[in-house]
């Protein structure tokens, strides 16, 4: 394990056990607080579709927003994690057309679209762990969205959703790890 895979699995650690120690109904406001601000962001505002993903766990949550997203009309396209820990994508059709799959994931249960399906979205809402001032993202270690951002055209509205704390002065980087062009917390907008 090289310096920066290290680095990266101490702050991955650090910051996981901080969002364990969230009480539930923090994670509810913050939330609201998420939600709102991406739902009157303009770059979402305009968009027709945004894929977006669920949240899972003590990770800031998503759900509402989902809902927010379908209510305005939009589009919304939602990941399905593949063997290769490549993302497909499928349309989301409201809670009730979410299945369980695997490593405790919702995914939606609509007719994937293949992998190549975000790069058609116009607003893109990711998960991670950390951003840092310039925009680079840390996310868990698996790449999934470090691939799924590749595939993205440049000048796409692309946005970590995380809780205030987690936006950091630096994150250990990578050569494969793909900037995002804006984050989301319960206190703020930020574009990089």
């Amino acid at each position: 394990m090289n310096h920066t895979e290290a680095a990266k699995l101490a702050l991955r650690d650090q910051l996981v056990t901080a969002r364990g120690r969230l009480p539930l109904a923090e994670i509810a406001v913050r939330a609201e607080a998420i939600t709102a601000r991406l739902l009157a962001a303009e770059e979402v505002r305009r968009a027709a579709t945004v894929a977006a993903y669920v949240s899972v766990g003590r990770e800031p949550g998503t759900g509402l927003l989902l809902d927010g997203l379908l209510a305005a009309g939009k589009r919304v396209v939602l990941p399905l994690l593949l063997p290769d820990n490549d993302l497909d994508w499928a349309p989301y059709a409201g809670p009730d057309s979410l299945v369980r799959a695997s490593r405790g994931l919702l995914e939606p249960a609509g007719r994937p679209l293949g992998p190549e399906a975000i790069a058609t979205a116009d607003a893109v809402v990711v998960p991670g762990l950390a951003v840092d001032r310039t925009g680079l993202r840390m996310g868990r270690g698996g790449g999934s969205y470090d691939r799924a951002l590749g595939r993205v055209p440049v000048g796409t509205f692309t946005c970590v959703v995380l809780n205030d704390v987690e936006v950091l002065d630096a994150v250990p980087a990578a050569p494969h790890d793909r900037p995002v062009t804006a984050a989301v917390t319960e206190e703020r907008l930020i574009r990089f």
